[in-house]
């Protein structure tokens, strides 16, 4: 089963590593990475830019409006995520246990990806996803 762990940061998190020199950081996530990849468990991983270059397009009205970040209302921002395939959630929450650079603040989310299995076959939607899937090595 494949997860998504989902790094979450608030600004408190933002102040906790801001004078944390940059080497250190990509190490760790490095190190992390790495560990994935020997286990065998890591289908990808990325981090985002920071939210200042990121926008929302709100669908409450139309046409929709589109707002630059940083996002005033949140909290938390999404920073980056890992995609694990895993036996069990289990399994994905003592990998996210172990992520680095998780100081006050921080936490990771984690949500099951599901698979183009779980939808319906005969539709036709989905066996054009399977199909791309088929093409580009992915199933």
């Amino acid at each position: 089963m494949k997860y998504m762990l989902i790094m979450r940061a608030t600004d408190e998190t933002f102040a906790a590593y801001e004078h944390v020199d940059f080497e250190e950081i990509i190490e760790a996530m490095g190190r992390f990475n790495q560990e994935m990849i020997s286990a065998g468990v890591l289908v990808a991983a990325e981090g985002l830019d920071d939210a200042s270059e990121g926008v929302v397009v709100d669908y409450s009205s139309q046409p929709p409006v589109v707002t630059d970040g940083p996002y005033g209302e949140t909290k938390e921002l999404f920073t980056g995520f890992w995609i694990v395939d895993v036996a069990s959630k289990d399994e994905a929450i003592e990998w996210a246990k172990r992520a680095p650079l998780t100081g006050p603040g921080s936490k990771l989310e984690i949500r099951r990806v599901n698979s183009v299995e779980e939808f319906p076959q005969d539709n036709e939607w989905t066996r054009k996803e399977r199909a791309w899937r088929e093409a580009t090595g992915q199933l």
